[in-house]
């Protein structure tokens, strides 16, 4: 069995922006729309946090053993799972403990740890006096991110990115619309900011803080929504986010409709207008539906 790892699907950091606010937003009680829905949100400044030498030496510090072991129980899981995924560990070919140890020249405990992890993901049984057994990828937990990341890195990521638009085409709207009706001013007042952005960084051709805003966008919303279910997604949208950039199947500068969409969704969810924040969303992943031929 050939080991080989697929492309890795990065988390890049926050943009300096007004929307670093955008933490886990509450809900209100009072679903009226604001008194003056025409007023512009204010939004007051984030305190920026004191760099000192402290906290430069603790960035640049050595990793210590924990981290590095981290680190290589995160690069087996992944090449293992991608290998799955490729076929190249097929299903009925045990793989023990000792074998991974001797291939990736790691520890017992290493080699346990991601026997564990493995197995919790639904990807492997483990079988004592046999070793790990592949299972059927139906089998796995579909919904992690973990899974969803796996997927993307293999030569299932378009079928992937297929399957989770569909989601989108579900959920998001919906929760548009829950968002407009149930976060708190504080919260709502939040998206024209971020609309205002994302067109900016967009029309300005700064695609990388373009779509870490876009991230922002559309995971605020799930966590906006007042729905603990829709919330538990904000992580899934934002790997599909990103994995659609990662796969070269985004426009090299966002299209003027798209823009026009996110302000519409972010004014709706302003306003607390759910009508109109559901139908700017669904004009958001029809788009995406017919960049990847769903519909």
């Amino acid at each position: 069995m050939n080991g080989s790892t697929g492309d890795a699907i990065t988390t890049t950091p926050t943009p300096a922006t007004a929307t670093r606010q955008a933490a886990r937003p509450t809900t209100r009680q009072d679903s009226n729309p604001p008194a003056n829905p025409d007023a512009s949100p204010t939004i007051t400044p984030a305190i920026m946090p004191t760099i000192t030498p402290t906290t430069v030496a603790h960035a640049n510090r050595t990793p210590d053993e924990p981290r590095e072991s981290a680190l290589l129980h995160t690069a087996i899981t992944d090449e293992l799972a991608v290998d799955m995924l490729e076929d190249r560990w097929p299903i009925g070919e045990a793989l023990t403990l000792e074998t991974i140890q001797d291939r990736f020249t790691t520890s017992r405990t290493v080699a346990r740890e991601v026997a564990k992890y493995l197995e919790a993901m639904g990807a492997v049984s483990v079988r004592r006096r046999v070793g790990l057994m592949p299972r059927p990828v139906e089998e796995w937990s579909a919904l992690n991110p973990q899974v969803i990341r796996w997927k993307l890195m293999s030569s299932r990521r378009k079928e992937q990115l297929r399957t989770l638009t569909e989601l989108r085409l579900a959920v998001e709207p919906a929760a548009a619309a829950a968002a407009a009706r149930n976060a708190s001013m504080e919260a709502r007042a939040l998206f024209p900011v971020m609309a205002g952005e994302l067109r900016k960084c967009g029309e300005a051709g700064d695609l990388d803080t373009f779509h870490d805003l876009d991230v922002r966008f559309h995971s605020s919303i799930l966590l906006s929504s007042g729905n603990d279910l829709f919330a538990s997604m904000s992580d899934i949208i934002g790997i599909v986010l990103k994995g659609r950039v990662e796969l070269h199947m985004y426009p090299q500068k966002p299209k003027p409709a798209a823009l026009d969409a996110h302000d519409a969704v972010a004014e709706g969810i302003w306003r607390g207008n759910p009508d109109q924040a559901r139908e700017a969303m669904r004009t958001i992943v029809d788009e995406v539906a017919e960049s990847l031929e769903l519909t």
